[in-house]
């Protein structure tokens, strides 16, 4: 189930939008940076992951990066603003998902606007947040299995198209002139790897699992292959089929790519697979993001309304709307690539964060035998996270430092009415 789970959470969404703009940033050899953040993102979850099961089997009721940093660093808000990092790339990703949504895989359903599209669609998402958690885990699996067979109808479509003599592997090796392909390929890579976040969220079903150590490692590991493969692959047959150019040109390539090959699939069928694919990301990453703000306003770390809950549903309602509301800001004011490249640097401070407090709590033993990661692996893990963030522009760092600015304000001021109220009693 926790295989399904992070399968499920990191497939389908980034690489159904994504493919057009690594095309256009390297050219041709759009697989090159998929394929670089597959090694990355398994790089990364090896050193995280394995700093993660430490600090959940040393500390079995602890859980999150933000309760982990509470207890390396003694600072509350040095936990808040790694919990607000958290919850700040939960809900920008689930802006440019809207996006995504309301792009041209809607097309063969529905031909209108696509930002009122995005905001009706996020406005959906809420409602089933706001309904309850067991409808929508109830999907997960059938959602999954939908996307994987998407992406793999688009892997086997270009094959029979190049097997029947079409198409062209020379533009598997094709760069963009006007850059170097290295520089082109790590740029892109930054972005490519928004393709894989999600696996981040899987440290929080960590306590839920048994034999953590051994479990948590391999479904984490595993879903992340099989997730690295089907995205390389797709890259690869988008490239065999069409040239960088109309890939790059194009907001729903894949869509493109199985028109390209002329094999009649219906463009509706398909666009409903992408769209699924989507809204499954949305979803998961909303029911995330609202409840990890839920369970800040209830430790007192973000104002105390978004504490409160439906009656009967007790799911919490407040915190639903201030996060959908937050998440169209972001749609109406930014575009999917500088989203997607936004989350994965929040997430960054957050990887950061859990790497740096597996180290300090060394000098906290406990009594009980825990997994223990080697020293290096954290070391390691933060030098890659710090050379990852000089990929990132000078836009995406200002609208991270906005949010967590944001959050700053939010902060003080549930500061200042804690303490009022404490002053009143």
């Amino acid at each position: 189930m926790l295989f399904l789970f992070i399968l499920g959470d990191v497939l389908g969404a980034g690489v159904y939008a994504l493919v057009s703009r690594s095309a256009g940033e390297v050219g041709g050899a759009a697989w090159a940076p998929l394929l670089l953040a597959l090694l990355l993102a398994l790089f990364f979850a090896l050193l995280t992951a394995s700093s993660y099961a430490e600090l959940v089997t040393k500390y079995p009721r602890a859980g999150g990066s933000a309760v982990f940093a509470q207890r390396a660093y003694r600072s509350r808000l040095v936990a808040f603003l790694v919990g607000f990092a958290m919850l700040a790339a939960g809900v920008t990703s689930t802006a440019g998902l809207a996006l995504a949504f309301a792009g041209d895989y809607l097309r063969p359903l529905l031909n209108v606007p696509a930002l009122p599209v995005a905001l009706v669609f996020l406005t959906g998402i809420a409602l089933l947040n706001a309904r309850g958690v067991r409808e929508s885990l109830r999907a997960i699996l059938v959602m999954t299995v939908i996307e994987v067979g998407g992406l793999s109808l688009v892997i086997g479509l270009a094959l029979a198209f190049f097997s029947s003599g079409q198409g062209s592997t020379e533009r598997l090796t094709e760069f963009r002139s006007a850059v170097s392909p290295g520089a082109a390929v790590l740029g892109a890579a930054s972005i490519a790897f928004y393709s894989f976040v999600g696996f981040e969220t899987s440290a929080n079903m960590a306590e839920q699992v048994r034999g953590v150590p051994r479990v948590y490692p391999l479904a984490l590991f595993s879903a992340l292959l099989v997730a690295g493969v089907v995205y390389v692959g797709v890259a690869v047959a988008a490239s065999l089929v069409l040239v960088a150019g109309t890939l790059a040109a194009s907001t729903a390539p894949l869509l493109d790519v199985v028109r390209a090959t002329g094999y009649g699939v219906p463009p509706v069928l398909f666009g409903f697979v992408a769209l699924i694919a989507v809204a499954n990301g949305a979803l998961l990453t909303m029911i995330m993001s609202s409840r990890l703000a839920f369970g800040m306003a209830e430790e007192g770390l973000l104002p105390s309304a978004l504490g409160r809950v439906l009656p009967n549903r007790r799911t919490p309602w407040a915190a639903i709307v201030a996060t959908t509301a937050v998440a169209m800001l972001l749609a109406v004011t930014g575009r999917l690539s500088v989203l997607a490249e936004t989350v994965v640097l929040l997430l960054l401070f957050v990887f950061i964060s859990t790497n740096l407090a597996v180290l300090v709590l060394r000098r906290d033993p406990v009594a009980h035998p825990h997994f223990r990661t080697p020293t290096v692996l954290p070391v390691l893990a933060i030098a890659s996270c710090l050379a990852l963030m000089t990929q990132q522009s000078a836009v995406n760092w200002l609208r991270a430092g906005l949010m967590l600015g944001a959050g700053l304000v939010l902060y003080y001021l549930s500061g200042v009415r804690s303490r009022a109220t404490a002053a009143a009693a």
